[in-house]
């Protein structure tokens, strides 16, 4: 990535005149609640201006903000060392969906994301459970039976080639996958020793009437998303490679009666709890870390998300063209149904960690959290022939077009909220405004049927009509 000239950075000074600068102290690059490491000094004191009404602040002025290609994947590759590739193993019950929303699969499997002893490689592999012999033990195999799946190596040259890091979230993609053809767009965030993975994958699809492979795919339709919930697990002793290694003892995937009989600490996620939907609705404040291709890497300062961001609370979406899944555990997933050419899609992932404390107990005084993940994806960009302007030769890979993670705390309940208003807010419904404008819809309705009615009854009735209504009461049709 090339230096920025001047021009393309964000000037405080371009902002309004409306806006009120003021002077914050925030470390989004580094947050200390999520680093085992030491922090880099990207951020120092910085100027500041309302942006939005969510209130971003920019705080990246700092001269240790990335500027070229080399810092920004020496950031990247510290990012992915210190929240994923870390000395551990992800396990995880990988639950497949399909379009619509129905469990089609579920493989126990982990992620090992080993580091070399200088940090200086990772080497990525997969290994999918086989068979299992359950022990007394709730959170362990006694007898197991792996196929072990070296995917890649990664270093600092090569790590940003599909991935990109921003805060404690990541971004695999978007890819085409060759054997398939799917478009693969993987969304991860990390809290504590937990993390949460979401991978979305769209297939070719064409209109209706047109025959599939009569010409170029007209849209990319979602065929399944697979969501795991991963535990950091310490690595197995007897790690041995290839088909079918067999383990003596393998702590699996995080489980409920794990956590019933061992709660898990302040600072780590609780993956099997209920999560009403009106907790989503509240005063939300941290940091954001966002990404373009040609802003780079950003640090914000959020003291309260507005209800237009609070994309959280719409599990629906914001349009007919969002597919969503809410899952038990305080989950949100959101993508496009249809990938078309021309239009960026928004993949989205939400995940509330942790409630408020509960008084008296160990967890007491301690915050809900909220993280989010968006990334914008483009695809089936055509790439037009030089010799003929009107003729498509193919399509450029898909792209990211931007990134941004947010690290919420909450910090308060909404004001002039009851539980019943968050409720069906997070239903995506605002009953109050649909009656106010099925009042004035009906108001209009019934007036000119009122007056029309006044008229009516007040019309005189000549006196021979009458008398004959009188003698014949059929004559008063001719009313």
């Amino acid at each position: 990535m090339a230096s920025l000239a001047p021009s393309q950075r964000l000037l405080i000074a371009t902002l309004t005149a409306t806006l009120i600068p003021r002077y914050l102290t925030c470390n989004a690059f580094a947050p200390s609640s999520f680093s085992q490491h030491h922090r880099p000094s990207l951020l120092t004191s910085f100027r500041v201006a309302s942006k939005t009404p969510t209130h971003l602040h920019v705080t990246n002025q700092s001269p240790d903000a990335p500027k070229t290609a080399e810092e920004d994947a020496a950031l990247q590759w510290d990012l992915f060392t210190r929240h994923h590739a870390v000395d551990g193993e992800w396990w995880g019950s990988w639950t497949t969906y399909d379009y619509m929303g129905d469990v089609v699969d579920s493989t126990v499997a982990g992620i090992s994301l080993q580091p070399s002893e200088d940090y200086s490689s990772v080497a990525h592999s997969h290994r999918i459970l086989s068979t299992s012999t359950q022990s007394d033990c709730n959170t362990c195999f006694s007898s197991s039976q792996f196929t072990t799946l070296p995917i890649a190596t990664y270093d600092k040259s090569n790590l940003g080639r599909r991935h990109r890091c921003a805060a404690v979230g990541m971004v695999v993609g978007p890819s085409l996958l060759p054997k398939s053809g799917l478009m693969s767009t993987e969304l991860s965030l990390r809290h504590g020793d937990g993390r949460v993975r979401v991978t979305f994958q769209h297939a070719p699809v064409w209109e209706r009437g047109v025959e599939p492979g009569s010409c170029p795919p007209q849209g990319l339709k979602l065929f399944r998303a697979l969501v795991s919930k991963e535990k950091l697990r310490p690595r197995s002793a007897d790690d041995k490679s290839g088909d079918d290694a067999t383990e003596g003892k393998v702590q699996g995937p995080p489980t409920a009666e794990e956590e019933q009989s061992s709660p898990p600490l302040p600072g780590n996620p609780r993956f099997f709890r209920p999560v009403p939907p009106f907790k989503w609705h509240a005063k939300w404040s941290g940091t954001s870390w966002t990404w373009g291709p040609q802003t780079g890497d950003r640090g914000w300062a959020i003291e309260e998300i507005e209800e237009a961001d609070a994309w959280h609370g719409r599990p629906m979406g914001d349009t007919s063209g969002v597919w969503s899944l809410r899952l038990p555990g305080g989950l949100l997933i959101q993508c496009p149904r249809v990938v078309i050419g021309g239009v960026s899609g928004l993949c989205r992932l939400a995940w509330m960690p942790e409630d408020d404390g509960e008084v008296g107990t160990s967890t007491d005084g301690n915050r809900a959290k909220l993280l989010r993940l968006e990334a914008s994806v483009m695809a089936l960009e055509p790439i037009i022939s030089d010799d003929d302007e009107d003729m498509m030769v193919g399509f450029y890979p898909p792209t990211l077009g931007s990134l941004r993670c947010d690290i919420l705390e909450k910090v308060g309940e909404l004001d002039g909220a009851s539980l019943d208003d968050r409720e069906k807010r997070a239903e995506g419904f605002v009953w109050d405004e649909v009656k106010e404008s099925t009042k004035k819809d009906n108001a209009e309705i019934d007036k000119p049927m009122a007056q029309e009615t006044v008229s009516q009854a007040t019309s005189p009735i000549d006196e021979n009509l009458e008398k004959k209504i009188k003698e014949d009461p059929r004559s008063a049709l001719d009313l």
